[in-house]
C-alpha cells in the first residue's frame, strides 16, 4: 500500500495513494497530480547514516566503521518531489546521493532488530543533498532543501534486496542493491533507537552508493528504487 499527503481543495490530506492518481481518505476520493504531492511524513528528524556501502569507502577513502556512522538533518531539509532543489548560495560543490529510508510509525526507543518492523510504518526515498565544499557534516549536509523526500511511503516492502539507481538528466550515475549494505535497515534502526527516542514521521535514512559526479542548476535528478517508486527533482537555477 502506498501512502501519500498531498495538497488539495480542502487542505493537507493524508491517504492511501494508488496507481490512477485518486488518493483516498476515509472520507473523500481526490485525483492528485505528482506536483500536488508533498513530502510523505513531517518528521521532526531525519537520522542519516553514512560510509554504508563499500563502494562508498572505496571512492572516499575511508575506512570500514564498526557501526553505523551517522548524522542529522533538520526537518527544514525536507521538499516533496517534483520541487526544485534550491542551489546553496555557498557553495561551488553540490552532489547528490539516493538513498532508501524508513518511517517510523510510533514513538519509540531502544528497539531489538526483530522489533524494528513493527515500528517502521514503511520506505521511501532520500536524496541526501550534500555541499561538499563546506566544512563538516552539518555545515555540508543540514542547510534547507538539502532532504528531498517522497514521492510516497510504501508499506509493503522488504527493504533488504532492492534494487535502485540514480539518473543525472537521463544519465546512470548510481546503480545498485540494498543487500549490498555494511549495516542493514533492522540493525540500523536498532542502533540509533538506543540513543533517540523516535516520533511518528521520522525518518532514517541508510546510505547511498558511491556517487560519481555533482549536480548544477537546471540539472534533472530522478531516484528510483524498486517496488517504491521515483523521487524526481529538479536543481533550481
Amino acid at each position: 500500500m502506498r501512502l501519500a499527503r498531498a495538497r488539495t481543495r480542502d487542505g493537507v490530506v493524508s491517504g492511501e495513494y494508488d496507481p490512477d492518481g485518486v488518493l483516498e481518505t476515509d472520507d473523500e476520493s481526490y485525483e492528485i497530480d505528482s506536483e500536488e504531492l508533498l513530502a510523505p511524513c513531517e518528521p521532526s528528524a531525519l537520522y542519516c547514516v553514512g560510509r554504508n556501502y563499500a563502494e562508498t569507502l572505496d571512492q572516499m577513502e575511508y575506512e570500514r566503521p564498526e557501526e553505523p556512522d551517522f548524522f542529522i538533518k533538520p526537518p527544514v531539509s525536507v521538499i516533496p518531489t517534483e520541487t526544485a532543489i534550491p542551489y546553496p548560495s555557498f557553495s561551488e560543490e553540490v552532489t547528490y546521493a539516493g538513498e532508501l529510508a524508513a518511517v517510523i510509525d510510533r514513538e519509540c526507543k531502544n528497539l531489538a532488530p526483530e522489533d524494528v518492523s513493527e515500528a517502521v510504518r514503511g520506505y521511501t526515498i532520500m536524496n541526501d543533498v550534500d555541499a561538499l565544499d563546506q566544512p563538516g557534516r552539518t555545515a555540508r549536509k543540514a542547510f534547507d532543501g538539502s532532504g528531498p523526500l517522497g514521492p510516497w511511503i510504501e508499506t509493503d516492502l522488504d527493504p533488504t534486496e532492492i534494487g535502485m539507481h540514480t539518473e543525472i538528466n537521463g544519465e546512470r550515475r548510481q546503480e545498485a542493491n540494498t543487500e549490498l549494505m555494511l549495516f542493514d535497515p533492522f540493525e540500523t534502526i536498532s542502533f540509533l533507537s538506543e540513543r533517540f527516542t523516535f516520533a511518528p514521521g521520522d525518518v532514517i535514512a541508510f546510505g547511498s552508493p558511491a556517487n560519481p559526479g555533482t549536480i548544477e542548476p537546471g540539472d534533472e535528478i530522478e531516484i528510483t528504487y524498486e517496488e517504491i517508486g521515483t523521487l524526481r527533482n529538479t536543481v533550481e537555477g
